[in-house]
């Protein structure tokens, strides 16, 4: 009898420990992919990030508000924006160029302290009650211009800070962060003005620079691997990187992924017709937080289980379906009437482009060589900020002509149509691997 009951009763006090080790494994599977935070280099450039991702929300909800507050007129920060994406999209293709000639741990340490001493300038102006808009947009110009400059070389150092099969756990980690701060720093700056001023947002995002300046000191050094250290950055080393874009279709079809999603198919132009219209029952402010808000949540919800797809490695069948799925689900935001299944779908698109966006950045890293690796970031930096621009135009025009709703979904239905049949004629994408 006691032998019998030692028998039966022993495997389940073994089971135990053992079901929880399933569990654990199990929740790793899907919970973010942290590998690249064992890398003391990436960890200090993404700590850097976490700090710097909510300062730079304060500057950029601070600018347009210190610009109404001078001039009472929404043209106004409208031609800000204009004048922040100029020189942002030429020093993005220059920067890409530059972070392929020189130590990228030097470049970084030159841009981020230009912009930490622009926000000084932004804190002084406003402190001083300048109250100049003329000053305002020149200080926002060369502003991201640094940020131009900046962008391709700090995308481009993952690839030497991280194994190539941790690339995209890490464009997770750091979009992530990314797109917290899109959501906490906007709802920070409108907490702290009314306590602490709108001069003082400028100064706590020049503090947090200063945070990001220290973890760049903190890396090693990242010269040219080949021997490029003496060419010149300038046209002829640009329209070389273009020239790789086109001579690698898997590069090329990526950029055009990115550009059939953002172009036809983000709709945050017609936010506010949507919310002032098709969602007016549920409060017109309301609905505007939440349809501009629901996107980055997404996104941010996407990261923090990136776990579930950080480890594929057919990289290019991951962005094929993140971008059909992205049109699918603003398909649905467009039919949809009622405000909550609308931010569902919305958050559903977020999640997509999060996929999407990790995959993306981790083909650009894979697959271009270091020397290029540079220029492939700096025309990145330009897709990224001229798509959703391009498509305020384009869905501010067909919501005027055919309605807000069609409008959307149309758009949705063409991102799925362009896609899968650009998938279909090209299998470069299809039967990329790592």
């Amino acid at each position: 009898m006691d032998t019998s009951e030692s028998s039966s009763t022993a495997p389940e006090a073994e089971d135990t420990p053992s079901q929880e080790k399933v569990s654990r494994r199990g929740r790793r599977r899907w919970a973010m992919d942290t590998r690249p935070l064992r890398r003391p280099a990436y960890r200090r450039l993404w700590s850097s990030t976490i700090v710097t991702a909510v300062g730079s929300q304060l500057t950029a909800v601070a600018v347009p508000k210190q610009i109404y507050d001078i001039t009472g007129s929404s043209a106004w920060v409208g031609y800000a924006g204009l004048a922040g994406l100029v020189p942002m999209v030429l020093f993005a293709l220059w920067g890409g160029a530059v972070a392929d000639t020189v130590d990228r741990r030097k470049l970084l340490l030159v841009t981020n302290t230009g912009i930490a001493v622009t926000s000084v300038l932004f804190w002084l102006q406003a402190a001083g009650g300048l109250d100049s808009v003329a000053a305002l947009m020149v200080l926002l110009a060369v502003q991201q211009a640094f940020f131009g400059l900046n962008s391709p070389a700090r995308n481009a150092s993952i690839a030497r800070l991280v194994p190539a099969d941790e690339l995209a756990a890490a464009n997770a980690l750091g979009s992530t962060v990314m797109q917290t701060g899109l959501v906490a720093g906007p709802l920070l700056a409108g907490a702290l003005i009314p306590v602490v001023g709108l001069p003082e947002l400028y100064l706590i995002d020049a503090v947090a620079l200063c945070v990001t300046l220290w973890a760049v000191l903190r890396l090693p050094p990242l010269p040219p691997l080949a021997a490029t250290a003496v060419r010149r950055a300038g046209i002829r080393q640009i329209a070389e990187g273009f020239r790789y874009i086109a001579g690698h279709k898997v590069l090329l079809l990526s950029f055009l992924a990115d550009i059939i999603a953002m172009v036809f198919g983000m709709p945050r132009a017609l936010f506010p017709q949507l919310a002032a219209e098709t969602y007016a029952p549920y409060g017109e402010g309301l609905a505007l937080g939440l349809l501009f808000a629901a996107i980055p949540i997404g996104a941010v919800l996407g990261g923090l289980f990136s776990g579930t797809f950080s480890r594929a490695r057919r990289h290019g069948w991951m962005v094929i379906g993140a971008v059909v799925a992205w049109g699918a689900a603003i398909t649905g935001f467009g039919l949809s009437g009622s405000l909550w299944l609308a931010v569902v779908f919305l958050a559903v698109a977020g999640i997509a482009d999060m996929v999407s966006m990790v995959f993306r950045g981790a083909i650009l890293l894979s697959a271009a060589t270091d020397e290029m690796r540079g220029r492939m970031q700096g025309v990145f930096t330009v897709v990224v900020a001229g798509g959703p621009r391009l498509a305020d135009v384009l869905h501010g025009t067909a919501g005027s002509a055919f309605g807000p709703r069609a409008a959307v979904a149309g758009g949705g239905l063409l991102v799925v149509a362009l896609m899968l049949g650009l998938a279909a004629a090209v299998p470069a994408l299809r039967r990329y691997r790592i």
